[in-house]
């Protein structure tokens, strides 16, 4: 037997040494001798992270915010990303504009009515509870995901610094196992009555970003019909989309496949929820609001499908909590082969498109 000592262990990986004897053969005075000589080390380093490189194990935080309430729902979530690390998670996902929550309020209460003292005070609430990135706001998050060595997508809706900090741009956050924050992308078109609330983004967004042999990106919610925003994604690479949403199943359960088998790459939408319980009495105007809320706003509907377009796990409505999911990046390779939107199948000498990156602000100083 061959003795072996473990140096090493953790989820990911073990670290092996084998202790090897080598012999000599020596002849003296016509006999054979066998010697042992010095034991030499050999160390085998991440044998079981080399075998699963190709895996990534996700969580789909499917959840309810504490509604427009910033602080405790940063409780919340960095609950769900505790959950998920316990459960060896390398990365979570979060739906659009999960902190502090989606304005369905626009929805049931005349959003449009102009100089309505009920929408200004709403609308001010609803700025104060937003997320101001540069003053430290997801640096808890942050710390958390380097600690638990798990990348985080994350909607949020952001008081934007360098558009004067009173408007507000439904954002989705990039932070990577290090605890960095990578991107921050403001959607580019909010939907209907969203323009009420929110402003239009920018391409500065428009990233993709490494995770194992994975290469993720991500889009919000209507943003995700949008050819050219998708198509931008794809020739960065994109093999992962990420597609968050306010929470419907009406919302993710055509367009997931669809995407999927487009770009023959895995298409994760995740889904919040949201129910007339989960509206806090502090809320301005709560009466008000509570006799015109539908009983669920946002049914959940969280997804997945693979590569060739079917359903790895289907739309899942109601219910609240993590859904766990391992991917294998070994079945986006399959289904490249006879199709690759940006690659062999594509004629950049016949069409092409032109990305702008540059992050907009009204003053350049």
């Amino acid at each position: 037997m061959i003795p072996i000592d473990c140096l090493s262990k953790s989820k990911d990986s073990i670290k092996i040494r084998m202790h090897l004897k080598h012999y000599a053969i020596y002849i003296e005075n016509g006999m054979m001798l066998i010697k042992e000589s010095v034991c030499d080390t050999i160390v085998f380093s991440d044998i079981v992270s080399m075998e699963k490189d190709h895996h990534l194990k996700i969580a789909l935080a499917q959840i309810a915010p504490v509604w427009i309430n910033k602080h405790k729902t940063i409780e919340k979530i960095m609950a769900s990303i505790s959950d998920a690390a316990q459960n060896n998670c390398e990365l979570i996902v979060f739906g659009e504009g999960l902190l502090p929550g989606y304005p369905f309020w626009l929805s049931f209460t005349h959003g449009s009515a102009f100089e309505s003292p009920l929408q200004k005070e709403i609308h001010a609430h609803y700025i104060r509870n937003a997320v101001q990135i540069e003053k430290g706001d997801l640096d808890g998050i942050c710390t958390l995901a380097k600690e638990s060595h798990i990348a985080v997508y994350l909607g949020v809706i952001e008081r934007a610094q360098n558009r004067g900090g009173h408007s507000l741009y439904c954002s989705l956050v990039y932070i990577n196992t290090k605890g960095e924050i990578k991107s921050v992308h403001r959607k580019l078109q909010p939907t209907y009555e969203e323009r009420l609330s929110w402003a239009p983004g920018d391409g500065n967004g428009l990233q993709v970003h490494d995770l194992k042999e994975f290469t993720l990106g991500g889009l919000n919610c209507w943003e995700n019909w949008m050819p050219l925003s998708r198509t931008a994604l794809y020739g960065m690479g994109e093999n992962l989309h990420i597609a968050v949403w306010p929470g419907a199943v009406r919302n993710t359960i055509d367009i997931t496949r669809f995407i999927a088998k487009e770009s023959r790459s895995y298409v994760v939408s995740i889904s919040s929820l949201m129910r007339k319980s989960d509206i806090p009495e502090e809320f301005p105007h709560y009466n008000d609001i509570i006799s015109f809320a539908p009983d669920i706003m946002a049914d959940g509907g969280s997804c997945i499908a693979g590569p060739d377009g079917e359903w790895i796990i289907e739309p899942v409505p109601l219910e609240e909590g993590n859904i766990v999911q391992t991917l294998d990046f070994n079945k986006v390779l399959e289904e490249r082969q006879n199709f690759d939107p940006v690659g062999h199948y594509s004629r950049p000498d016949v069409t092409k498109l032109i990305v702008n990156r540059v992050r907009q602000s009204i003053i350049d100083i």
